[in-house]
């Protein structure tokens, strides 16, 4: 019963809060932490949170610290995620209060009329509500996706996409990604005087009362909007609108399951519908049945009863026997503020039908095309050579027709019967008398506000002349080596420049532009790049490996571009452009025609090994089976152990003076392997042995995946000793130090002799350990040693291998924490795309900080790193203990003979 309570806790998500006062909070790391009112937080674990105190990681700056409940204000599952954007504190508590409105606005329907806060200076902008959700896949901050319209327009930050990702789609420049406190819906108060604006931000004068109109029976009628809003309890079901009737034909009284939402005077002149089937503006009154010879065009005005017999179909555009009517002069397309009108009403989600999709759906009888476009116009291609643009325009194209012209967007594409060529449904800025609602002749295409819709062909429209081309598609990988990237440039050095360590390594890396730029998933050798050659040379052999220029010329122009190009700079400057590397991956894609490592994601062992490849250099590792011939290979893939350590083995005491609070024996301890017994156990297991000492060995991490991991920290061992892992050489016996001759798989297994230990022993040992009744059974093997008499306890050197690097991984982006120098708080935590500037034509911002935190979780052994509270690990030290995956060693002694 408690294990499935405890199972049905852990999937239970964390709880969210809002601290609801300024709080100080003592911490043994950092000291004094403070936190401000309205920071947002995170439940941590339960198990450790009790009483009055609970555990919570704060979002606003990543600190994890022990709060008093009183303090912590919670925060409904389903708003977290819109308060965490939000950077006004005092605005976050402000939202929280109004929990229903939160809820509405998440839920408003796509394309909804929205008033933003743009800029510093909080301008108010009309926009068009176009995504919800998060900027990157996996976070948690829900954000507005809007496209900017009227005077805004223009003054966006992109296309729809963020950071390469297209979220919607709309013309360069008119997007902006908003959190819920700058974004307010354009609506009707329920007493029809005043809009409502839930920041409070209302124009300078009441709007006058708007006019719609909607189909019903064939017939479409005309009324006043008394009412825009979601319904009261039924936030799912979208926009409402409330009209007051030119005509007796509703059924409405203005009130919602006894809520008044508006005042209606009379019930046959109300009625409630959803905004889809609502359109702006006052239309003409129509039948959609067929007539033989059509009327006349009539346009009317607001309806009274004795104007509803009539059924006026509308005029096929053109007609033979009719010239098309003369263009108005453009109208101003600038709408006050005032006076928002009712949403448009268009495809509500950015994957709506695609034109084909929506072509099969019109087989309905369709009519010719407007006249604003005769078919036999010889102007129909345009002006400027723009005859194939057509290949260009999508729906949602600013396009423009006719001269003087029209300006409009496309809302449809397809084929309408009789014209043998694709047509087009712009929504135009501005009125026309022989516009539509988007229906032609009865069949609807598209909604848009009445007398705005307006059917012409493909050729004939042209981009708006308004505004800058939207930008085409951009080869990124030649984008790379253009003059794109000149002002990410990073220069060539020519001299070997040795890398520098300690205080002189951090004032040359930390900060921002720092390191090796990311392009286009690049971070797998971003981070394998940094890790070897930022602050070691023990990897500088590769740079000097002799080649032949003459019959290997891709390997000697690989060695040039990888030392002139990227090490010596990075060592001289502190930052490498992506522009530099790109030409590394276009080297390594031709040699192994491999598409790709320009453009895809790929693992750092994968790149390495291409890369020794091409630069035909010996492997770092010569490892041998105790059956087989000695192998090669440049990185070793490390295995977990089969027995892992005991929860109930004893522990030692916390010292005194350790650097991190450790949690009393319990059995919700952190499972924690080293590197140091995960390499013995790999090679004990396999039966392996190092040939020789490697001056380089480069170890992965096991792993399997995110969703389940054999160990929640790996301990990157900042010493590593692998004396006994080495191939004939002297080795003491585990119990007396002398020469030993054996070694016994079956004993590393054993708990009875110090578990977790290599265990091999001299001959005298030997016996005597095996005649244990308990292991009789196991089998011992001979190892190899040098030749010679071997007497007494053996006094030799181990051989010791220092970390000088991990390489971590988290949701496919790789980033690398690297020793710097001598002391334990030496570390640096590097980034190849820490920040973006620009959309999906823009740079990624490498950055290098200074992380001295990870030294002090590095000096613990696995017994104590094994009891720290894990909803404690700052942020760096949980990404290197829990996402490690590549280690990095080296033997600066070994490398000087490499």
């Amino acid at each position: 019963m408690s294990g499935a309570h405890e199972q049905n806790r852990k999937r239970r998500p964390p709880k969210m809060f809002l601290i609801s006062a300024d709080v100080k909070v003592q911490d043994q790391l950092e000291g004094t932490i403070r936190l401000q009112r309205g920071f947002i937080c995170q439940e941590q674990d339960l198990s450790k949170s009790r009483g009055d105190y609970l555990w919570v990681k704060v979002l606003d700056n990543g600190t994890m610290v022990k709060l008093e409940r009183k303090f912590l204000q919670e925060v409904p599952s389903d708003l977290s995620g819109l308060l965490e954007p939000v950077s006004d504190l005092d605005a976050r508590l402000k939202l929280l209060t109004n929990p229903r409105k939160l809820q509405q606005l998440a839920s408003l329907p796509l394309d909804t009329p929205l008033w933003v806060h743009m800029g510093q200076q909080g301008e108010l902008a009309e926009a068009e509500l176009k995504y919800i959700g998060p900027l990157t896949r996996g976070s948690s901050p829900v954000y507005f996706g809007v496209q900017l319209k009227g005077s805004a327009a223009g003054k966006g930050v992109s296309n729809g996409s963020y950071k390469g990702q297209r979220l919607f789609t709309c013309p360069e420049a008119c997007a902006l990604f908003l959190p819920v406190s700058d974004i307010s819906y354009r609506h009707w108060s329920r007493n029809g005087s005043d809009p409502q604006d839930f920041h409070q931000h209302r124009p300078s004068s009441p709007p006058q009362p708007q006019r719609v109109c909607f189909p019903l029976d064939d017939i479409v009628y005309s009324g006043e909007a008394r009412f825009c809003d979601l319904l009261p309890g039924r936030p799912s079901t979208g926009m409402y609108v409330g009209i007051l009737l030119d005509d007796p034909v509703g059924n409405w009284d203005g009130h919602y399951k006894e809520e008044k939402l508006c005042h209606i005077p009379s019930q046959p002149y109300g009625l409630l519908l959803p905004i889809t089937k609502v359109s702006s503006g006052t239309a003409s009154v129509y039948t959609t049945k067929p007539h033989s010879s059509p009327p006349p065009v009539t346009k009317s005005g607001p309806t009274s009863p004795s104007a509803l017999t009539p059924k006026v179909a509308l005029l096929p555009p053109s007609r033979p026997a009719l010239k098309p009517p003369p263009l108005p002069p453009p109208k101003p397309t600038q709408k006050p503020l005032h006076a928002p009108p009712l949403p448009p009403l268009k495809p509500r989600s950015p994957t709506s039908p695609t034109a084909a999709e929506q072509l099969q759906n019109t087989n309905g009888v369709h009519g010719p095309l407007s006249p604003l476009r005769s078919p036999d116009n010889p102007r129909a291609a345009g002006e400027n050579g723009e005859a194939g643009l057509e290949g260009e325009l999508e729906v949602g194209s600013m396009v423009e027709v006719n001269d003087p012209p029209l300006f409009g967007v496309i809302c449809w594409i397809g084929r309408i019967s009789g014209i043998p060529e694709p047509v087009a449904g712009i929504e135009l800025d501005q009125e026309l008398s022989a516009g539509t609602d988007g229906s032609y002749l009865g069949e609807r295409h598209f909604r848009c506000p009445a007398n705005k819709g307006l059917f012409v062909k493909l050729r004939n429209c042209r981009r708006d002349s308004r505004f800058p081309a939207p930008e085409t598609p951009v080869n990124q990988v030649e984008r790379c080596n253009s003059i794109a990237f000149a002002e990410w440039g990073s220069e060539r050095v020519e001299e070997h420049t040795p890398p520098v360590d300690g205080d002189e390594a951090r004032e040359l890396y930390h900060g921002w532009k720092r390191g090796i730029q990311g392009h286009l998933n690049s971070c797998y050798l971003d981070a394998t790049l940094f890790s070897l050659f930022s602050c070691c040379s023990s990897a500088d052999w590769v740079l000097f490996w002799p080649s032949d220029p003459d019959t290997d010329q891709n390997s000697s122009q690989a060695q040039d571009l990888l030392r002139c190009e990227i090490v010596n700079p990075l060592r001289r400057y502190g930052y490498v452009c992506a522009s530099k590397t790109m030409a590394l991956r276009r080297l390594l894609e031709a040699a192994n025609s491999d598409m790709g490592f320009t453009n895809q994601e790929k693992d750092p062992e994968e790149f390495l090994n291409k890369l020794f490849q091409l630069l035909r250099v010996e492997p770092l590792l010569k490892i041998r089976s105790m059956t087989q011939e000695p192998q090669e290979c440049h990185l070793y893939q490390l295995f977990p152990p089969t027995l892992a350590p005991s929860p109930y083995s004893p522990l030692p005491q916390s010292p005194l003076d350790s650097p991190i609070p450790l949690s009393s024996p319990s059995s919700n301890r952190m499972r924690v392997a080293s590197v140091q017994a995960l390499l013995e156990s790999s090679f004990l297991h396999a039966g392996l042995k190092f040939v020789e000492a490697p001056s380089c060995l480069l170890l992965l991490m096991p792993r399997f995946g995110k969703d389940f991991k054999m160990f929640d920290a790996i301990l990157p061992t900042l010493s590593l000793d692998i004396t006994d892992l080495l191939d004939d050489t002297l080795r003491q016996c585990s119990i007396c130090q002398a020469v030993a001759e054996w070694e016994c798989l079956q004993c590393y297994e054993d708990l009875d002799i110090m578990p977790g230990r290599l265990k091999q022993y001299c001959p005298t040992c030997n016996t005597q350990v095996h005649s244990h009744r308990k292991r009789t059974s196991h089998s011992p093997v001979k190892v190899r040693i040098p030749k010679g008499p071997w007497t007494g306890p053996l006094h030799c050197t181990r051989q010791r291998m220092s970390l000088f690097a991990v390489t971590c991984i988290e949701t496919s982006h790789y980033v690398s924490f690297i020793k710097h120098g001598p002391l334990p708080t030496d570390w640096l935590f590097f980034d190849s795309m820490a920040d973006r500037e620009g959309g999906e034509n823009g740079f990624n911002v490498p950055r290098v900080k200074a992380c001295p935190e990870v030294g002090r979780y590095l000096s613990l052994s696995e017994e104590e790193l094994s009891r720290v509270d894990a909803a404690s690990l700052q942020e760096p030290a949980r990404r290197l203990l829990c996402d490690s995956y590549m280690c990095l060693y080296h033997s600066p002694e070994l490398s000087l003979y490499k």
